[in-house]
């Protein structure tokens, strides 16, 4: 069985343990050729543009790297020259015409972080957590024009924890890409790679997250609070206003337990492990916390610089909905 030359559409450092694999172990079934990722952007405090972890990665391993800001017929030219079996694509950035996903002769997949038809749409993963799910995926699928809607050859499924981040769900499903493509890429050079429609009916949407997300609302029960909380870390974060300043919280967990001649948002006092707050249901454990300019810091660090008294009352707010039954508008 030849190796399949396979180019890598993607933008994002979740990528990089399949990367890694494909130039090792992986690299018996398929090697990279050349890779399309998003243009040099500032990051950082510094704001100074730089590279993306991918082009990084493809730099140090010689291979061409493509960056169009928008795909045009030219991106499809230069993409056929390097004469692709497969693309491959994740956290690429960028919606593709029909005419670059018909190039490759064996197909364009994607790796998905979700377990399709779940969390179509562009934060699947904080989305997810948020969610309260105890478990997602990664879900290999060939694209087609509609959003996250082509059909499924094969998923990895990985634990979401309790005190789980979106931080740490992300790890997981970067590593879960492996077994993944190790199963996919073999039965696809053999022409064994089949795939099944999705359950439209089913699906549910996310969209982009914006700093608003991360309000929190402590009438609702503390079970949703701390998979927001969670789930939201490490951006937007949610936040709340405290003595005039705003602080995130960067990890959480709900526990039972009345809450008699509290209301919720009430400060309880804190414990071994976190600062408690009354909510509509339950009562909320804040792990970790973090001021303007400072570090995210544990519970009892954190307040030994900034002490949050028993009493103090925490403002709710309306969380905005991050998962739907249709496409959110832009």
């Amino acid at each position: 069985m030849s190796v399949l030359r396979l180019v890598f559409l993607g933008s994002d450092p979740i990528a990089l343990p399949l990367l890694d694999w494909l130039a090792g172990e992986g690299g018996k079934c398929a090697g990279v050729v050349g890779v399309f990722t998003q243009p040099d952007r500032p990051a950082g405090r510094g704001q100074q543009v730089a590279p993306n972890a991918i082009k990084q990665w493809a730099q140090s391993r010689q291979l061409p790297v493509l960056q169009p800001g928008k795909i045009t017929p030219e991106s499809c030219a230069q993409l056929a020259a390097l004469q692709p079996d497969v693309v491959l694509v994740m956290a690429y950035g960028q919606i593709l015409p029909d005419a670059m996903i018909a190039i490759p002769r064996l197909g364009t997949l994607n790796l998905h972080t979700s377990l399709l038809p779940h969390y179509r749409g562009a934060s699947p993963i904080q989305t997810a957590v948020a969610s309260g799910e105890k478990v997602t995926g990664v879900s290999l699928m060939r694209i087609v024009r509609q959003l996250d809607a082509g059909p499924v050859a094969d998923v990895e499924r990985v634990a979401v924890d309790t005190l789980d981040t979106a931080l740490e769900v992300e790890g997981k499903l970067a590593a879960a890409c492996v077994p993944l493509l190790s199963r996919g890429l073999p039965r696809l050079a053999a022409g064994a790679l089949t795939f099944a429609e999705q359950d439209h009916a089913a699906a549910t949407f996310c969209r982009k997250l914006a700093k608003a997300d991360g309000a929190l609302d402590f009438n609702r029960p503390a079970a949703e609070l701390a998979a927001r909380i969670n789930g939201l870390f490490p951006w937007p974060a949610c936040a709340v206003g405290i003595g005039g300043q705003v602080v995130k919280f960067g990890r959480a967990e709900a526990l039972s337990g009345s809450e008699v001649a509290y209301a919720p948002g009430d400060v309880l006092g804190a414990d071994a492990a976190g600062l408690l707050i009354a909510t509509g249901q339950g009562i909320l454990r804040i792990h970790r916390l973090q001021r303007p300019g400072g570090r995210m810091l544990a519970a009892a660090e954190f307040l030994r610089g900034f002490p949050i008294a028993a009493g103090t009352r925490l403002d709710s707010h309306a969380m905005p909905p991050l998962v739907a039954r249709e496409p959110f508008r832009r």
